[in-house]
């Protein structure tokens, strides 16, 4: 599962027996040589579907972790670029990733102008990074988008609810919450008993340790988080990731809910 740049078992059960900040403060540096950062074809397939929404003036990445959202909101935002997370050591590989302008070198800084004759080529938009809780988001309406990638399984169900009420506060009149939705594995397959067996351990993990590190993968059911987001206020839509493939029955392996404040 993990490369040799990635955890070794021991620093993984270290993790598993922390808190979920002080695990991913521990877990940060290698992070993103994990299964757990979203692969790059999810966050491709992400960009382009969101990119037929914009324009977008400003973006927010919910749970950013080491910054993977934030590269995609820097490809679809032209103004200004925030990722939000409680993990100090994340937030610190996530700014690692994307330094600020002046201190970037110089072959990876957008180019002030075109080739002769061309329009000016589009600078970056600025990024901000903000240590807080995805449950009390510190913003007022200030974003036209906001997305996030893997976090979802860090909540439990009756605090769902909660999260997106502050992302929809976050929003202006107009801004849209989107995000990745895998189709839920066939029940009796290898991933399916893999998911259920995962579960089951974090159940039993959280009835014997303290701190908790609340990390489920089969409590974020597509019908209970279309209703959260309703009663939230977004008026929702489901897009298919068709890029990401399809079942044997014709239905996406994935699709891109789209929540509007309106």
């Amino acid at each position: 599962m993990f490369t040799e740049q990635g955890p070794t078992v021991r620093e993984l059960a270290v993790q598993a027996l922390s808190s979920i900040e002080h695990g991913y403060d521990l877990l940060a540096p290698k992070f993103d040589h994990t299964p757990y950062r979203t692969p790059d074809r999810v966050l491709d397939a992400v960009t382009e579907e969101v990119r037929r929404l914009g324009p977008f003036g400003t973006g927010l990445d919910v749970c950013c972790g080491t910054g993977a959202g934030v590269g995609v909101l820097r490809q679809l935002c032209r103004e200004r670029v925030v990722g939000v997370d409680f993990s100090a050591g994340m937030l610190a590989e996530a700014r690692a990733a994307f330094p600020p302008e002046g201190e970037r070198p110089a072959a990876e800084r957008p180019a002030a102008e075109g080739p002769a004759g061309e329009a000016p080529v589009a600078e970056a938009p600025a990024v901000d990074w903000v240590r807080a809780d995805a449950r009390s988001l510190p913003f007022a309406p200030a974003f036209d988008l906001a997305l996030s990638f893997g976090a979802f399984g860090h909540f439990l169900p009756a605090e769902r609810f909660g999260l997106f009420a502050e992302v929809y506060g976050s929003l202006r009149p107009g801004g849209q919450f989107v995000f990745p939705i895998g189709a839920p594995p066939p029940v009796g397959s290898r991933a399916y008993w893999s998911l259920l067996g995962f579960d089951a351990a974090m159940r039993v993990r959280n009835a014997l340790w303290r701190p908790r590190f609340v990390m489920y993968y089969r409590t974020f059911r597509l019908g209970d988080v279309l209703e959260d987001l309703t009663r939230a206020g977004f008026v929702v839509r489901l897009m298919p990731l068709t890029e990401l493939g399809r079942r044997p029955d014709g239905s996406p392996r994935a699709r891109l809910v789209v929540a509007t404040r309106e």
